[in-house]
């Protein structure tokens, strides 16, 4: 791939910053069965590309759901934050991917579909939060990564431009759009999207199967020009 000028990067967090995907693995399921439902088989693939506003649009619509968003919203939350809070790691060589993007003057932002209060205090108890220039969220931009409008509005507050603004990610759908709006996408592999994993590696502008790969390898250095 040809040299580019990367300003600004901007991570997905759970599958690409955290190793949490797992925790979400039956949340979904569980929640629903907490409320008397039961859950459809297509249920925990269906919501897994989706923002927690649109897990709650999709609770009400689905199965007759009468409590209201932001409540079905702040159930889910309230079933996996003790972990975030006190059990979640980064994935291996996060960190010092993190250190050497900062040092070399790459403006760093978060873009997850999770919500805030999840994300912030794994971030911060890894030490991971102070690299962060700029911390979005789905519910906070208005829409889930099936639109490009949350990593718009990264560039919006970096004033970049897409090409010159790489989008990390894990999940393939939310590459798909990042690639569409004219975004570079590195990949990092998450075993919740291992069925994915061929196409992933096609579409991404780089791919690596763990962040600790990118620090012994000419990834992401090649690209950097330097600044």
């Amino acid at each position: 791939m040809q040299a580019r000028k990367i300003q600004a990067a901007v991570f997905d967090v759970d599958g690409t910053l955290l190793d949490s995907m797992s925790l979400w693995d039956t949340v979904g399921s569980d929640y629903l069965r907490s409320k008397g439902k039961t859950p459809k088989p297509d249920m925990e693939e269906r919501v897994r590309t989706m923002s927690m506003m649109q897990i709650a649009a999709y609770c009400q619509q689905e199965y007759g759901m009468k409590e209201s968003a932001q409540q079905i919203i702040d159930e889910i939350n309230g079933m996996v934050i003790q972990k975030y809070r006190e059990e979640v790691l980064p994935k291996p060589g996060v960190l010092e991917l993190l250190q050497k993007l900062h040092k070399m003057g790459i403006r760093l932002a978060v873009a997850t579909a999770s919500d805030r209060c999840l994300i912030e205090p794994a971030l911060s108890r890894n030490g991971l939060l102070p690299y962060f220039d700029v911390f979005l969220t789905c519910t906070e931009a208005g829409a889930g990564k099936d639109s490009p409008k949350i990593f718009q509005l990264a560039c919006k507050k970096f004033r970049t431009q897409p090409e010159n603004t790489v989008i990390f990610e894990d999940s393939l759908y939310a590459m798909r759009t990042a690639k569409k709006a004219g975004f570079p996408v590195a990949a990092v592999f998450d075993e919740s999207a291992r069925r994915e994993t061929t196409e992933i590696q096609h579409l991404a502008d780089w791919y690596a199967n763990s962040p600790a790969d990118w620090l012994v390898s000419d990834f992401p250095w090649e690209f950097l020009n330097k600044i």
